[in-house]
């Protein structure tokens, strides 16, 4: 008895330092464009924009959503808008049946992330189905 207690012990600190190792999808990521934040919200996650690289239209002007199929959106500012939601955790590493939005179409495609180790996420939109899609690649802000 005490053999399987013992066992059991050690099998469930095995299993709570391999957790401990799994990469979050929590933090701050860029891409050739901009730096975002992954945050989890209810259960699921969210990501909204930081800062992006050319902030400004013109000298005066700050980059707004004017790409927004919905009229009353295109006066808002880029920095600080809420374009990824709902991704389900599907495993350790994979995020599911999310959405994100694309500011620079106006368009709003289905989508998936996978972490690629700790520095490097793997963000697919898709319509439809995920083989047909575009793929990037973020990597992780460093602290």
């Amino acid at each position: 008895m005490a053999q399987i207690f013992i066992t059991a012990l050690l099998f469930i600190s095995f299993l709570n330092a391999s957790a401990e190792g799994v990469p979050s999808p929590e933090g701050l990521w860029k891409n050739e464009d901009a730096t975002f934040e992954i945050l989890e919200k209810n259960g699921t996650l969210v990501g909204s924009v930081i800062s992006i690289n050319e902030p400004k239209a013109s000298a005066e002007q700050i980059k707004t959503d004017i790409h927004n199929p919905d009229a009353s959106k295109r006066n808002r500012p880029l920095i600080g808008l809420l374009f990824m939601t709902g991704f389900v955790k599907k495993t350790d590493t994979r995020w599911e049946n999310g959405t994100i939005y694309d500011p620079k179409t106006g368009n709003t495609y289905r989508c998936n992330l996978e972490m690629e180790g700790a520095d490097r996420i793997k963000v697919r939109g898709y319509i439809g189905i995920a083989a047909i899609g575009r793929t990037a690649i973020w990597t992780r802000v460093s602290k």
